[in-house]
């Protein structure tokens, strides 16, 4: 049977992300939808192009939401960036906008009958993933934000950098929003097996923190966007639900006794979340957890009454 994915927004972000998909041979079948229809062909030629050159197999459908009746998958990577350059230090910036598109999509997705996992990418995922499930009304296992899949991988690559070691040899997580009001579950974090609380100062233990959270800053100042990164981040979570690995990963999941879709490790399978992964957080790190939880739940009640002059960045 072939395997499909439907992908929603090719900008720069879903155009890196279908490279790699395509790259990793992980799907047959691309229903890409963007509302730029000139761009959205030319990626596509482009793609078709180069999958010319490497032999490897892709099957591409564009802009027919029908076709997403059997996607095993489908991504929202819409978007508009433009909207944050004057306000590159708050992913919050897009928000008027991508709410108003996340209604569009979700009609248009419930009339195509699909009935499979959605990836959410869309800035600010966390609120972004919280809306796409009430306006699907989707069980809420089956809508996954990237959460703070990519702020882990930030500051694995921080504190492998200080220790020079592989990122791969640091595990731990990055907790909450995806953005300002994120931080490091210092208490859950391994350089190989030792507690990195045990190897340094808090004051260095901030710097790296910093560096973890500001890492997306830098990129976006350096190029305007980021692209590379989360769209590995979003593969790896495609390939969790879609190999049924049960991998653990800190993704954007509805957490009840929060109230609200947050970044915080859940187990990933084929049904999507499976299950939240317990944490032994410090009262320091619950408190910081609750606070980030408030920023998200905040902005999902102004995107959903269209509050915008109480929205701050």
């Amino acid at each position: 049977m072939a395997r499909k994915i439907g992908m929603i927004g090719l900008g720069h972000v879903g155009a890196a992300l279908l490279h790699d998909l395509i790259a990793g041979q992980v799907f047959d079948d691309y229903v890409v939808i963007d509302k730029d229809e000139k761009k959205l062909a030319a990626d596509v030629l482009d793609m078709q192009d180069r999958v010319a050159n490497t032999g490897q197999v892709a099957n591409f459908i564009l802009n027919d939401y029908a076709a997403l009746a059997d996607a095993d998958i489908v991504v929202s990577s819409l978007g508009n960036i433009s909207l944050q350059a004057n306000a590159a230090n708050s992913r919050f910036a897009e928000l008027p906008f991508t709410s108003q598109e996340v209604k569009e999509v979700s009609e248009k997705l419930v009339a195509s009958g699909f009935s499979g996992i959605l990836i959410v990418i869309t800035n600010p995922v966390d609120v972004i993933a919280q809306l796409y499930q009430a306006y699907t009304g989707y069980p809420k296992e089956r809508v996954i934000g990237t959460g703070t899949l990519l702020d882990t991988a930030r500051m694995k690559r921080a504190v492998g950098q200080h220790f020079e070691l592989a990122p791969t040899s640091i595990s731990g997580y990055n907790l909450g929003e995806h953005g300002n009001s994120q931080f490091t579950a210092w208490s859950q974090v391994r350089v190989g097996q030792t507690p990195i609380q045990a190897l340094c100062s808090p004051e260095e233990l901030e710097t790296l923190g910093r560096e973890a959270r500001m890492g997306g800053h830098t990129v976006f100042f350096g190029k305007g966007y980021t692209n590379f990164a989360i769209a590995a981040a979003a593969k790896a979570l495609i390939e969790a639900v879609l190999s049924n690995s049960r991998a653990v990963l800190p993704v954007s999941h509805y957490l009840a006794a929060y109230g609200t879709y947050v970044g915080y490790p859940a187990t990933i399978g084929r049904a999507g979340v499976i299950e939240t992964v317990a944490l032994d957080l410090s009262e320091e790190e619950c408190a910081l957890l609750e606070q980030s939880a408030q920023q998200i739940r905040s902005r999902v009640e102004i995107a959903r009454f269209g509050a915008w002059d109480q929205l701050t960045l």
